[in-house]
């Protein structure tokens, strides 16, 4: 009888489901990119621990502010290329182009940024905050899916904010490469 049953059920099953139409459709609000002219999303990043928040549209409130994202704390480009070019750029940008404060943002926990800035000599020239959840780096679409580096991590990308409003982007066509977004680039578009 219970064989029987499966086999009435599963006709039932199939010839229900070949009237209904497979493809379903839903509505879903994807986020855009950030560009130019947009206000920058306030969102808590953090500074050496867990305890410190520094909310984004507090930190550029009045002020002129370069944000750099990369993929991950102590990878090879990112040690080798991006973050050393914003420390020894620092004093020009600041002196310039009169940029108050340079922050370089990345997935990683507070504790490893600190570190990673410890190690470069970044104290009192670029800012290292943390994105832990990813929550800025997906406000700005600027995710990355990188397995390799732990799943979603940041495009490498540079932006001036100005009082707010970001009046300048920089984002790596393949989200990796360090072209547009260094340091040297800042300020030329």
């Amino acid at each position: 009888m219970r064989v029987l049953s499966c086999k009435i059920l599963g006709r039932v099953v199939n010839s229900t489901l070949s009237t209904v139409n497979p493809v379903r459709s839903f509505s879903r609000n994807l986020p855009a990119m950030v560009k130019v002219g947009d206000a920058l999303p306030a969102v808590d990043l953090f500074e050496d621990s867990p305890a410190n928040k520094i909310n984004t549209g507090d930190l550029v409130n009045g002020k002129k502010v370069i944000i750099f994202g990369v993929p991950g704390a102590f990878t090879p480009g990112c040690s080798k290329t991006h973050l050393p070019g914003y420390v020894s750029s620092a004093d020009e940008l600041k002196s310039k182009q009169g940029v108050d404060e340079i922050v370089c943002v990345s997935v990683n926990d507070p504790f490893v940024m600190s570190a990673w800035g410890k190690e470069h000599g970044a104290g009192g020239k670029v800012r290292l905050l943390a994105d832990p959840a990813g929550g800025f780096t997906k406000a700005l679409d600027v995710s990355i899916d990188l397995p390799p580096l732990g799943g979603v991590r940041s495009k490498r990308y540079s932006l001036v904010v100005e009082n707010g409003k970001v009046t300048e982007l920089n984002v790596e066509p393949d989200g990796t490469g360090l072209s547009c977004s260094l340091a040297n680039n800042i300020g030329k578009k």
